[in-house]
Parts: structure tokens; sequence; C-alpha cells
């Protein structure tokens, strides 16, 4: 099951706050600003800092 899209347009980078745009194999969410992706597990989005990746 995809994220929901009314979900994806409140969730933002818990670190610059910037709006996350999903991958196009909707591993993860990405940061527009600070390059980082968040990943999605069981549907679920991981919102931490720390199991973020960056990625140019």
């Amino acid at each position: 099951m995809p994220i929901d899209p009314e979900l994806l347009e409140i969730l933002a980078c818990p670190l610059c706050k910037t709006g996350l745009e999903l991958k196009p194999d909707q591993s993860g969410l990405k940061c527009q600003k600070c390059k980082r992706v968040y990943p999605i597990r069981e549907d679920i989005p991981i919102m931490l800092i720390d199991e973020a990746k960056i990625e140019e």
C-alpha cells in the first residue's frame, strides 16, 4: 500500500522542516533541501534523523 497523498502533504523533514517527496521506487521519502532519505518499512515512514541516509 503506497503512502497516502494527504499524509505526504503534511510530512516534513525533522531536521530542516522542508517538504518530502516519495522516491520513484517508493523505498523512502527524500527531503528536497538536505537530501536525506527517510526509509519506508512495512508502509510506515521512519522519520528519525539517525535512520536517514544522505543521497544526491
